[in-house]
């Protein structure tokens, strides 16, 4: 056993720096310049700023995570790094999920997530000279639930009301572009069955115990269903689009993982087409994509030079 433990420790010890090697190589998380800030009075209305550093008001990416609105958290905001590297600052947010709504009252539980990112946005254009923050070159930004929360935003009029008492209020909602990953792109359950037979995704948007529930009460919902669902809400006046899913597109026949099939962008897709709304629609063997580096997109509309 004596002549076992100098190769032991040998060996432990080239685990050892490799171990310290491999820890070195991997950059740590850039940390929020403000943290946990709040824009309302919910412990879930919070959001962390991270300022890149520039002598000019820089272009924001604004982050809105996914979960279903059922869980999620601020913490990883996508394209944090090169948009620091690049002189884009980023905003991510947390926001009421669903079972908050509920113990609010908040009737249906989804407006309380997506007022949440109204309220949010506009919290964080009335910071724009503190922080630096050019309003005009706003990006939203965000994956499945927090796609359709972006998509929202985008689509939706103008939430500013210039005659409010609360400055916050009279702060615009309009973003620049917005880039989103999986999104769903409606609440209306007759439409994403036809898109997507097995759907059994956004009862819970309503609180609703079944996906039957959800078909049956439709005609009833459909004022909220119009009111909340991106298809419904795009107009000509919608900034550019970028779509992604990883998956590939199949209107009408079931899928794998229905709450992310690319099908939800194809039928978003053709109305958007009819509408004139630039947009670009990646998915699983799309061709032509003007821009297969997602990144490049958001260069591109706000106007950024890439970072070198």
């Amino acid at each position: 056993m004596k002549h076992f433990r100098p190769i032991l420790a040998a060996i432990l010890t080239i685990v050892a720096v490799a171990s310290a090697n491999l820890q070195a190589e991997v950059p740590a998380s850039p940390k929020p310049t403000l943290a946990n800030v709040p824009y309302g009075h919910h412990a879930r209305q919070v959001l962390d700023f991270y300022k890149a550093e520039a002598s000019q008001p820089t272009p924001l990416l604004f982050y809105i995570h996914g979960g279903g609105w059922m869980s999620g958290d601020k913490n990883t905001p996508d394209f944090l790094v090169p948009c620091l590297k690049s002189g884009i600052s980023v905003v991510s947010i947390e926001y009421r999920l669903l079972p908050d709504a509920v113990k609010d009252g908040v009737n249906p539980p989804v407006k309380a997530c997506l007022d949440d990112s109204v309220r949010a946005l506009q919290f964080v254009r009335s910071k724009a000279k503190e922080w630096n923050i050019d309003k005009e070159r706003i990006a939203g930004c965000g994956g499945s639930a927090g796609g359709f929360n972006t998509l929202y935003l985008a689509f939706h009029a103008d939430f500013a009301d210039p005659k409010s008492a609360d400055p916050v209020a009279r702060e615009s909602t309009r973003l620049r572009c917005a880039v989103t990953f999986v999104p769903q792109t409606s609440l209306d359950p007759k439409q994403m069955t036809a898109w997507i037979p097995n759907n059994q995704y956004g009862g819970h948007a309503f609180s609703l115990p079944s996906y039957q529930t959800f078909l049956d009460k439709r005609d009833e919902l459909m004022p909220w269903i119009r009111q909340f669902s991106p298809y419904e809400l795009a107009t000509k006046a919608a900034p550019p689009v970028y779509l992604y899913y990883d998956s590939p597109v199949a209107l009408g026949e079931p899928w794998k993982d229905p709450p992310h099939s690319a099908n939800f962008g194809a039928a978003l897709v053709e109305k958007l087409k009819t509408l004139g709304v630039e947009y670009e629609f990646n998915y699983t063997g799309a061709t032509g994509v003007k821009h297969p580096d997602i990144f490049s997109f958001l260069l591109e509309k706000l106007l950024v030079s890439p970072a070198k």
